[in-house]
């Protein structure tokens, strides 16, 4: 008689300690509380802007802001793309630093998203798990990060109406929060489904992590 083996599961993990009680106050003012770490990571992860000034006919000045940079996201992304055509290879430094980097995105996102009243920290892994393993930059295909963000096209089109869906789901549990200081366990496990389809398909797509195709699930 055949024994079923069970698929092996997908590399990028991530997920949420559940709290059995969030802050109310914190709750109210999560608006206000989270502007000072939302600004450090803007910094990190928004490219600079260059304002110049001209003078027109009439002596007005005009104001021209423009974007000198994709941030350093989209920077490690084109030179990760790069060193895998020509060369191979995955620096693990800067694997390291990208994969901390999505580490405090995240942790960011679960604090603005009120599945947990711990204050982002810029290190410590606190209630957030997430996590992919350093790739084997041999055994990745050379040319498949030319395309993989086109082949997440799927992915996204889904993903821009779940978070629709976890926006909604937010304000109701705002409200659940105020008025009984618990998040619905079954609105959390969505949420945090979404964030870690929405992880798996960054994984693949953006910090070409893996060549596995992400699942179309939240589980």
């Amino acid at each position: 008689m055949s024994q079923e083996v069970a698929a092996p599961a997908y590399p990028a993990i991530l997920d949420v300690d559940y709290q059995d009680h969030v802050g109310r106050a914190s709750t109210i003012f999560r608006i206000i509380l989270i502007i000072p770490i939302a600004i450090i990571l803007g910094i990190l992860t928004t490219g600079s802007q260059n304002v110049t000034e001209t003078v027109n006919g009439a002596g007005e000045v005009i104001r021209t802001t423009t974007s000198s940079g994709v941030g350093i996201v989209g920077a490690l992304f084109v030179v990760t793309v790069l060193m895998l055509l020509f060369q191979k290879r995955y620096p693990r430094w800067w694997f390291d630093f990208n994969l901390a980097l999505m580490r405090f995105v995240n942790r960011v996102g679960i604090y603005f998203l009120l599945l947990t009243d711990k204050y982002p920290s810029t290190e410590d892994e606190q209630n957030l798990h997430l996590d992919v393993p350093y790739p084997d930059a041999q055994r990745l295909n050379r040319g498949l990060p030319l395309v993989k963000w086109f082949l997440a096209i799927p992915h996204y089109f889904i993903l821009f109406f779940l978070f629709i869906a976890v926006f909604v789901v937010t304000v109701i549990a705002w409200f659940a929060i105020i008025f009984t200081g618990r998040y619905p366990r079954g609105l959390f496990t969505f949420v945090v489904g979404v964030l870690r389809w929405s992880w798996r398909v960054h994984s693949y797509a953006i910090l070409l992590a893996t060549d596995r195709y992400p699942p179309f699930s939240l589980d």
